[in-house]
């Protein structure tokens, strides 16, 4: 689980902007005709062809990919009835994952009564905004009265996904589950502990994926839901037993499942020994689990073992479920969220758990081959393919239950745009970030004394992606850690202008003297870079103390490179190195190169820049794509810079035949796949998506790196040094802490 203070959260909700979702027009809006089109008077023309055909809302409005998050703030998390207003940051952190996961709009709506009554009549008034209505955290009973009157009542998708998504999730795991253990469902005999609004849908979901009513037993706070008990609501009623059990410990004596939906430490290793064979314990409490992990697959090694966490195999997380059904739900325009579409979306997650697992989703969870077995009943969340399969699956059954209006016809058309939406590639950065998880590397942070180099070190710390080394003045990072309160007293200093480093500082002189005695280097001088911190660090890297060096937030781009270039080396055959920036835009990361080295390459400098950068594009699992930009197209013009363009390409296309690389190639024919389809048919790149830029010299590509940051506000993750031996990385002068942490990142998995 991810480490932060409350100070971490509390400045991550502030920030620059408060919140963590905003409103962004979809239109052009620069000019008048623009705004008069927008409002006034443009705006009635849509406004009559609605009122004559309601439909049109879908044609002419966001309505149909836009869904509301409402609570009343009554069963906030593990927080409880905490409120409207303070349970808001939860609501937009779920706008937040429907629209990174499934690119969903929403509006996060507080409704301020715990009445039943007077919320169904907010919410139905508020109904012709949205497309669909996700129900959070409402506390149980009333949540089941408010959702089954809302479906009642209204002809879009709702959910109350506290109910149904951990329903969904969990179900997908017990089928698998079941399998594995050799059972059969209809033969299961179930323990729920809790009775909340999630056991309760969980049971239900249960039952009409073939479990038997009779080989249920539900348990709250005062025991076993019994028939004797007079103090049974309807709902609990549903689900009382004539078993002569009343205790936990009675119940799972025998029981082939264990569901807990409950509160931590309530079940013993004595009582999972007391299960049947091959016992199947789904402890979801969170953040800690009825029984922890280890402890129970220490009790029973025949054991199938699901949690709420991200650190123990088969979590269970809902984020595997409701974006990716309302995302099938409104691309039907579904007028309801029914049992089809649950158990399609059940069967398409268990399912998809039986796939080979894509390299990129074993990276990213630390695992050398995720296979279907004990330890991977249910995909993990960061699997680029759960929305291709699980909406179109939702999408389904929406139409074969007869409540779709506006049915898919091209599943083909239907996956692509999917892909078009998010794709595999705007999860680079999570993947990116589990691959440096995997084997954390020792990063020397060579501007140690720099507040946002420390928060950064107590960053990756903290969050498992590499090990941090500071250079700097102890007692002045000591001071900077005390008076800020960081976490990272541990964190090794070392102070390499001290005494106690001397005998370092010349033994790396001595190693860099012999690299370069013939290249004008005096032992003196070789002595005296050993004051530098980025030599100093950089030799750190070259003889093994360290994985990787970061610096560059307190120094000139080029006062980093020079020692790098000196201590650790070029690549061998190549005799250049480049700089690479990492752009991660709504449709998918695109890579930059050259950006900070080389002023006026020649046509073999862009040739060797063109071979880093493809060798760094498939370190991200990604295929490269590559446009060499100019201002000409294709010779037609032949003087000035687009001649070694023409020339690189040349090269290129002679010695690399199988890259897919061409120009030169003006940026707005790179960049749109059908206008250089149509003017240009005979190129190499055809009608593939451009994902990387060569540029023509620094001037180019630094300015358009830069213009994409400030108009477009796309995040920036570099420079990435590519070319070097070893891994060193430099950072701007301006980055934040953020931007570090991304560039530490980008350290470690180069290292690895």
């Amino acid at each position: 689980m991810a480490k932060f203070t409350k100070e971490d959260a509390l400045r991550y909700h502030e920030g620059n902007r408060p919140g963590k979702i905003e409103v962004i027009p979809t239109k052009p809006h620069s000019t008048q005709l623009d705004l008069s089109l927008a409002y006034s008077p443009g705006v009635a023309e849509p406004c009559l062809k609605i009122q004559k055909n309601p439909d049109d809302v879908y044609k002419y409005t966001a309505k149909g990919n836009l869904v509301a998050v409402i609570s009343n703030g009554t069963a906030v998390l593990g927080l409880g009835d905490i409120g409207a207003e303070a349970g808001k940051p939860v609501m937009e952190g779920k706008g937040l994952l429907f629209k990174i996961f499934a690119d969903i709009d929403v509006f996060d709506i507080e409704v301020d009564t715990k009445d039943v009554d007077e919320f169904v009549k907010i919410v139905k008034g508020i109904a012709p905004t949205f497309g669909g209505i996700n129900l959070e955290d409402i506390k149980a009973p009333e949540c089941f009265a408010i959702e089954d009157r809302l479906k009642t009542e209204l002809n879009i998708p709702i959910m109350h996904d506290d109910q149904h998504g951990t329903a969904i999730i969990s179900s997908a795991g017990m089928l698998n589950a079941i399998e594995i253990q050799k059972k059969k469902i209809s033969d299961i005999k179930l323990v729920v502990n809790g009775a909340g609004a999630s056991a309760v849908a969980c049971t239900r979901l249960y039952i009409s994926l073939g479990m038997k009513k009779k080989n249920i037993i539900m348990l709250d706070s005062k025991g076993v839901i019994h028939k004797s008990r007079t103090d049974l609501s309807d709902i609990k009623r549903e689900f009382a037993t004539s078993q002569n059990r009343h205790t936990l410990e009675e119940a799972i004596n025998g029981a082939d499942m264990f569901l807990g939906l409950s509160v931590a430490n309530v079940l013993s290793p004595e009582m999972v020994k007391s299960m049947a064979d091959r016992p199947i314990v789904f402890a979801l409490a969170n953040p800690n689990p009825e029984i922890a992990y280890d402890l129970a697959i220490k009790v029973r090694n025949d054991l199938i073992m699901a949690t709420g966490r991200s650190d123990h195999p088969n979590q269970v997380n809902n984020v595997l479920g409701f974006p990716f059904i309302f995302r099938g739900a409104l691309d039907v325009k579904a007028t309801g969220i029914n049992e089809e579409m649950k158990i399609a979306a059940v069967k398409a997650l268990a399912n998809l758990a039986k796939e080979d697992v894509p390299d990129m989703v074993n990276t990213a969870y630390k695992e050398m081959n995720l296979n279907y077995g004990t330890d991977y009943i249910i995909p993990k969340p960061l699997d680029p393919r759960l929305l291709t399969i699980v909406a179109p699956a939702v999408a389904k059954a929406a139409m074969e239950s007869g409540i779709a209006r506006a049915p898919i016809t091209d599943w083909e058309a239907y996956e692509m745009e999917l892909e078009q939406r998010m794709g595999r590639d705007n999860k680079l950065l999570r993947l990116l970030t589990n691959k440096a998880k995997q084997d954390p590397k020792r990063i020397v942070f060579a501007e140690g004394e720099n507040f946002k180099v420390l928060k950064a070190a107590q960053t990756v710390l903290n969050e498992g992606i590499a090990q941090p080394i500071l250079l700097g003045n102890k007692k002045e990072i000591k001071q900077i850690i005390h008076d800020n309160e960081l976490d990272i007293e541990d964190i090794p200093i070392i102070d390499w202008r001290s005494e106690e480093e001397q005998k370092r500082r010349e033994n790396f002189a001595n190693i860099l003297f012999k690299k370069r005695n013939r290249k004008g280097l005096t032992c003196a001088e070789a002595l005296e870079h050993m004051t530098n911190r980025n030599y100093f660090g950089a030799m750190m890297v070259e003889t093994g103390e360290a994985d990787a060096l970061i610096s560059g937030s307190t120094s000139k781009y080029a006062d980093t490179i020079k020692p790098a270039i000196h201590t650790v080396g070029i690549k061998p055959k190549i005799n250049h190195i480049a700089g690479m920036y990492l752009l991660m835009t709504k449709q998918g990361p695109i890579f930059f190169s050259d950006t900070t080295v080389n002023p006026r390459p020649d046509a073999q400098t862009i040739v060797d820049t063109t071979l880093l950068t493809a060798e760094a594009v498939r370190k991200f699992n990604i295929e490269p794509v590559i446009a060499l930009v100019s201002y000409s197209n294709f010779g037609s013009i032949r003087t000035g810079s687009p001649v070694r363009v023409q020339q690189a390409a040349a090269i290129l296309h002679r010695d690399h035949p199988d890259l897919i690389v061409d120009g030169d190639i003006q940026m707005n024919f790179a960049l749109n796949c059908e206008l250089r389809d149509q003017m240009f048919p005979f190129s190499k790149l055809g009608k593939r998506k451009v994902n990387t830029i060569i540029f023509p010299n620094l001037s180019s590509g630094n300015i358009a790196y830069k213009m994409m940051q400030e108009l477009a506000q796309v995040e920036a993750i570099g420079p990435i040094l590519l070319g070097m031996n070893k891994s060193i990385h430099v950072i701007a002068l301006e980055s934040s802490v953020r931007e570090i942490v991304n560039m530490v990142t980008i350290a470690v998995v180069d290292a690895q």
